[in-house]
């Protein structure tokens, strides 16, 4: 019994001692906790504003509470950057003039410590030439006072996404099969993608045929290892081979090998590519250039599981699995008579049909920021960030050449990229000149001349990076009545 009361004792005297060190303990519904913490979900960010102007920082922080995010507020910019050492925070508001540290060089620390960090100067003295110095030094947006809340919150939600972009960057990168030795990505959160991704999943183990189709530079050959590396054939070899670059013999000597004195110039015997993939996968791209010969010697190889090499006569068991691919309408190909029907049946078991780019549009920011960080490691640069104005021109872009010209633009831009954001004037040149047919007033105000002359000189120096010359031969006029026009309007 007395055991029994000095357990009961020790228990309680325990209990205490946790109270006191938790402090007072509240009990809420967990619904209504869940409720609020979706609520703040949505858009919870933590924002750090530096403003030596009280009033300035009471009115941000107002805005920004009203959006649902946390704020940190500082009127000394070195107090910022001591507590950013201390405290998570995705973006920074700061005021360009201020005492102790002006913006400019709060911005440079702010990168120093955390690069994805994304920086917002405000300004009561905007200059153009204010504007590109802060963004080559890695600013998201350079804002003159006075600004409208619905100006400020577009901004910060522009800044948040983009952190968020480059955050999937890194996550995907430590994906990618080459450093990590797992399965290949295929990148995007679109709707036509993200079924991709499911029909994948679901088809990736069951062994069928697969015929992938889809227009030049989709990411046909992606798909197919995607398809490879989820399925029980992932140890086993993955061969590609392009039917369209190839003459009907070649063709065949490479995928069936051939016996030793076959043909002239045979000096030994030669594995093919179905030989070399056996427990594994082939991919055959462009199949609807294959001769109709070669489709018939194919068919037969689904069918028996079999086949002979070039100049032999045993027949080599087989268990590979073929997933084709192709840019034409093999349907058509068929009524046409040059491609078999049966082939077609044996090869489309599944059908993945991979989207054009300009159907995934909300996906290219997200493979523009994954490519760049591609690039940025083969190149060794140091580029933080994509313009807003360069990567709203790649949204708006039709892209013909799909996912394969993204990469080629995102790699050029990365190679003669001087500063530290990709800009307009990085992108190629036809690409870069049809900013200037988006050009838009940001209100609805009727201008003078003069005024609408002006405004369009400050577009034109802008998408030109600030360069003169090239801003000159995009008006059609010389430098020195650019520089006189700059000097009238004041555009220093």
């Amino acid at each position: 019994m007395q055991n029994g009361v000095k357990s009961t004792f020790d228990s309680y005297s325990k209990l205490k001692r946790v109270k006191r060190r938790l402090g007072p303990i509240t009990l809420q519904k967990p619904a209504m906790r869940q409720d609020r913490q979706n609520d703040r979900g949505k858009n919870s960010s933590h924002i750090f504003v530096v403003d030596d102007d009280k009033i300035a920082l009471k009115n941000l922080r107002r805005i920004l509470e009203k959006d649902i995010h946390t704020v940190s507020t500082f009127s000394n910019p070195l107090r910022a950057l001591k507590k950013l050492e201390e405290k998570h925070c995705d973006l920074i508001i700061t005021d360009l003039k201020m005492p102790y540290l002006d913006g400019i060089s709060l911005l440079n620390k702010v990168k120093l410590l955390n690069p994805s960090i994304e920086v917002i100067l405000i300004t009561g003295y905007a200059s153009l030439d204010g504007a590109i110095n802060a963004t080559r030094q890695g600013a998201f947006f350079y804002l003159s006072k006075p600004f409208t809340p619905d100006k400020m919150l577009a901004l910060v939600r522009q800044a948040l996404k983009q952190k968020l972009l480059k955050e999937d960057s890194a996550a995907l990168q430590e994906k990618n099969p080459r450093s990590a030795g797992t399965y290949p990505v295929i990148i995007g959160k679109s709707p036509k993608i993200v079924q991709v991704e499911e029909a994948i999943r679901q088809i990736a183990p069951s062994g069928s045929n697969v015929l992938i189709t889809g227009e030049s530079g989709t990411g046909k050959e992606l798909a197919a290892r995607a398809i490879h590396y989820q399925s029980h054939r992932a140890e086993g070899p993955f061969v590609a081979f392009n039917c369209g670059a190839f003459s009907e013999e070649l063709i065949a000597n490479e995928i069936f090998g051939h016996e030793k004195e076959a043909f002239t110039g045979a000096t030994s015997r030669k594995q093919g590519l179905l030989e070399v993939a056996n427990s594994g996968t082939v991919f055959l791209d462009e199949i609807g250039d294959m001769p109709v010969s070669m489709q018939i010697k194919l068919l037969r190889v689904i069918q028996e599981r079999e086949f002979l090499r070039v100049g032999g006569t045993r027949p080599i068991s087989l268990d590979v699995r073929i997933i084709a691919a192709t840019g034409k309408d093999l349907k058509a190909a068929m009524r046409e008579g040059v491609f078999r029907q049966d082939l077609y049946f044996r090869l489309n078991v599944v059908n993945v049909i991979m989207p054009r780019l300009s159907e995934r549009k909300q996906d290219i920011p997200l493979l523009a920021y994954y490519m760049l960080e591609k690039f940025l490691r083969r190149m060794n640069k140091n580029i933080t960030a994509i313009s807003r104005d360069a990567l709203a021109l790649l949204e708006n872009y039709t892209f013909p050449g799909n996912v394969r010209e993204l990469e080629n633009i995102i790699e050029r831009a990365v190679a003669v990229c001087q500063g530290n954001t990709i800009k307009v004037s990085d992108l190629p040149p036809d690409l870069a000149s049809l900013e200037l047919y988006s050009y838009q007033r940001p209100d609805s105000a009727l201008l003078s001349l003069e005024e609408l002359e002006q405004d369009y000189i400050r577009h034109i120096l802008k998408i030109s990076g600030g360069a003169r010359t090239q801003a000159a031969e995009i008006l059609g006029i010389d430098r020195v009545s650019l520089w006189r026009k700059i000097k009238k309007y004041n555009l220093e």
